[in-house]
């Protein structure tokens, strides 16, 4: 069956399944310390032109997020997220179960907005009682968001303002990094990321790497992390494996090759959509679009193509999430249309 449910259906880039086979006898120290791992982390730091970046490799999104977080968080505080944040509403409560409270914002198609994050800093700063609350103490972003969109650099620059100004740190969950940092028209970069973030993840789980997620620290991990990591449960023996991946990725440009390819296909896949008068819920400028389906072409559909359901929007009508990837070929998405046709044909004839 044709899948966009995701984009993280397929294994991993052949370089990266290449540079593991290659180094798989050589000998290597545990716990991350092995010479790839180094070399991945030299090449991330170059790429994010922040030579003092402490950077550890984790193997999944939600043990980057819980890890980093609760290690960012005192035991009274809690974390700011959209409404709809990964953190919110994907990660079966693994922030809460570390006993740290997620405190939901205001999204607009995913993304916070700097004066809803001042208003609620300020409100509960002014009430007397905030002793006996859980304080805001960090912000959590994903970029790109739940919903495929993107912050510019004067939306993080404020948000960063913001947080600054009450001394909280701002954490940027990167899982699908690649894609935003490659969508035309972005300003975000890597350097940027480490102007303004305390924190912030590479995704490597959805942009070509079988696992991992690189937590990056441009100013320095919070004392101790590296035993947090092991108390969470976080720290891989073999972190050769993580090491090895990431150094394929960041070596000549691969990570940022495979996304532009992603986002081309993205491009072909809205193109092809919209010829077809199918309306998107949303402007995904990413490898995530969301589309309208009546209730009875969803059914139809699911019977020969793999997508998300993400919401319904109505009594007859529901939003979908076709998703692309870095291994999606010009003829999947040629197939995906000429189903779609095929589907609306038999409704017709019907």
């Amino acid at each position: 069956m044709l899948s966009f449910e995701n984009d993280y259906a397929e294994g991993a880039h052949p370089k990266v399944l290449q540079r593991l086979a290659d180094t798989n006898l050589i000998q290597q120290p545990g716990y991350g310390e092995d010479e790839y791992s180094r070399s991945a982390k030299e090449k991330i730091r170059a790429a994010c032109r922040c030579p003092a970046a402490e950077i550890f490799l984790l193997s999944g999104g939600t043990q980057a997020n819980l890890t980093v977080i609760s290690a960012l968080l005192r035991p009274t505080e809690g974390v700011v997220s959209a409404a709809t944040g990964h953190i919110a509403c994907h990660e079966a409560g693994a922030i809460e179960a570390s006993g740290h409270k997620v405190i939901p914002l205001p999204e607009y198609h995913g993304k916070i907005r700097a004066e809803d994050l001042a208003s609620l800093l300020d409100d509960f700063y002014a009430d007397p009682t905030h002793p006996h609350m859980v304080s805001p103490g960090m912000v959590y972003l994903s970029h790109p968001t739940e919903y495929g969109t993107l912050y510019t650099k004067a939306e993080l620059a404020e948000i960063a303002r913001v947080c600054g100004a009450y001394e909280i740190p701002l954490y940027l969950d990167g899982a699908r990094l690649g894609y935003g940092l490659e969508s035309p028209g972005a300003d975000v970069t890597l350097p940027f990321l480490c102007e303004v973030c305390s924190a912030f993840t590479i995704g490597g789980t959805k942009v070509g790497a079988l696992c991992g997620e690189a937590a990056v620290f441009p100013r320095g991990a919070p004392k101790g992390f590296f035993t947090h990591i092991k108390q969470r449960g976080a720290l891989a023996a073999k972190g050769r494996l993580l090491g090895a991946q990431f150094d394929a990725l960041f070596t000549d440009g691969l990570y940022f090759d495979i996304s532009r390819h992603a986002i081309r296909m993205a491009e072909e896949l809205k193109r092809g959509l919209q010829a077809r008068g199918y309306r998107l819920f949303l402007d995904s400028p990413t490898n995530q679009q969301f589309v309208v389906l009546d209730m009875e072409e969803m059914a139809q559909l699911q019977k020969r193509v793999r997508f998300s359901y993400w919401g319904k929007l109505d009594e007859n009508r529901a939003v979908v999430r076709f998703a692309v990837s870095w291994a999606t070929a010009p003829e999947q998405i040629a197939r995906l249309m000429e189903i779609l046709d095929e589907t609306k044909k038999a409704r017709e004839n019907a």
